[in-house]
């Protein structure tokens, strides 16, 4: 306990979490209900580096803050009112989604499997699986929606969701390349293969 509420901690979960309010400050494109922003990079981000519970509880601050009134979620809004529009799923998923993220992480890191490649499955099945199936199906019993018409509203966002997929995954290898300690863990970077096939980005 002592050890999750240590000073580097709280100011990593801190951080994440300013970077996750910051993604809000581009107010996104309006696609129909669903705002596309790039919350969901800096979500996953935050899973993708910090692994499961500090990139968890990064989200949990963000949320917590916003529900009191600070004006980070989409659209520069805040307070609790958000919860009750049909996008709330996702607010809810976004803490799932940095955990699954994190999950994926630190098991790739455990294995001394933590490439561009394993990251980018973590955060694609953060994203892509975990976030959207709880935010699609929340707005989908909010307004009526059928399966078949969920899918179709949320078709336009795929292109999106994996560009940001792509970007947090590139940008969270390079961060545990610079910073191989992050997950808690002592570790040394790998050169990375010239013919071989690509390995580990940090091993034991």
């Amino acid at each position: 306990m002592r050890k999750a509420l240590s000073a580097n901690n709280i100011a990593l979960v801190s951080v994440f979490a300013g970077f996750i309010a910051a993604s809000t400050l581009w107010g996104g494109i309006p696609i129909g209900s669903v705002p596309v922003t790039l919350q969901t990079l800096a979500v996953v981000l935050a899973g993708a580096c910090l692994g499961a519970w500090r990139g968890a509880a990064a989200v949990v601050l963000y949320l917590v803050v916003g529900t009191a009134g600070a004006p980070i979620f989409a659209g520069h809004v805040g307070g609790p009112a958000v919860w009750a529009s049909p996008t709330a799923g996702f607010l809810a998923g976004f803490v799932a989604a940095a955990f699954a993220t994190g999950v994926i992480v630190e098991r790739l890191r455990k294995h001394g499997a933590l490439t561009f490649a394993g990251i980018l499955g973590a955060c694609a099945v953060g994203s892509l699986v975990v976030l959207n199936l709880i935010g699609w199906t929340y707005l989908a019993f909010k307004v009526g929606l059928s399966f078949q018409e969920t899918i179709v509203a949320a078709s336009p966002f795929v292109i999106g969701d994996i560009i940001k997929v792509f970007i947090a995954a590139a940008v969270a290898t390079a961060v545990h390349r610079a910073y191989p300690q992050l997950l808690g863990t002592s570790a040394t970077v790998a050169s990375a293969p010239a013919v071989e096939g690509e390995k580990s980005v940090v091993t034991a």
